[in-house]
């Protein structure tokens, strides 16, 4: 079996910035076209501008994925670009602290819109493309990879309703995954700890207690780069995979497989 996406047309949501950015990028360089979908349309450009517009298997798509038409549109946008869609990472995540004690705190529903609904409705709207690909095609249908947390099996009493909600990605990654065998499509996530994005650089600067205590609770010792949750996502999008449907892989250095009041504690 081979790892190669070279070839394949991807579509990442959340491709802006962070995980979902470095997804993307990385699927260029293994020879994949890919659809650039964000809402957030002046970083998407920002970051992937110049190399959008000399690129042949590169596509910006900028719109709110919460919003069926805007589903609608991505999928009309990439068929249009590659002719066919062959692997979705919905990567688009949102980040809220939870006040658990206030009942107009309304994090858990934008949260549960956000991370959950959105991935369902557009893995929904690409299942059926995949599917309808295969019929003429005949073979494996595609690959869909949600991009979760170790937050759904760890708890935090600010991060409610974000670890609620990547628990909920969780089962509907295997839920989706026994719905959709029968048609070809695999269903796969990533969970992942703590990632060494833009966004915690800036978080850990001049804060060298953060990153000392992040580092102490990985038994690894030290944070993983962008790079690595890519590889795992390549390989659930890729041929390798053939057999794996339905699963978690846990990319955190094996920071869930431990205590942290244990690691305090010495």
């Amino acid at each position: 079996m081979s790892f190669s996406i070279s070839g394949k047309t991807a579509i990442v949501t959340g491709a802006a910035n962070g995980v979902g950015l470095a997804i993307a990028r990385h699927f260029v360089e293994m020879g994949a076209n890919v659809v650039f979908a964000d809402m957030d349309e002046k970083t998407l450009r920002q970051q992937m501008g110049d190399e959008a517009g000399k690129a042949a298997n590169i596509r910006l798509f900028a719109g709110d994925l919460r919003k069926k038409l805007t589903i609608t549109n991505l999928l009309s946008a990439t068929i249009d670009a590659f002719e066919r869609v062959d692997i979705l990472v919905n990567a688009s995540r949102q980040i809220l602290t939870t006040d658990a004690l206030n009942p107009d705190d309304t994090s858990m529903d934008e949260l549960l819109e956000q991370n959950t609904l959105t991935a369902m409705r557009v893995s929904q709207a690409v299942a059926r493309r995949m599917i309808k690909q295969a019929d003429k095609a005949g073979g494996a249908a595609g690959s869909i990879v949600n991009i979760s947390s170790i937050a759904a099996r760890r708890t935090h009493p600010d991060l409610l309703a974000y670890s609620v909600s990547c628990a909920a990605l969780d089962q509907m990654t295997r839920s989706m995954a026994v719905a959709l065998a029968p048609h070809g499509i695999r269903v796969n996530a990533v969970a992942f700890g703590s990632v060494m994005s833009a966004s915690l650089k800036g978080s850990l600067k001049d804060h060298d207690q953060m990153r000392d205590a992040i580092v102490e609770n990985t038994p690894l010792h030290r944070i993983a780069s962008p790079g690595e949750v890519s590889d795992a996502v390549q390989y659930l999008a890729s041929d390798a995979a053939g057999f794996v449907t339905g699963q978690i892989v846990t990319v955190d250095g094996g920071r869930t497989l431990i205590d942290p009041a244990a690691v305090s504690a010495h």
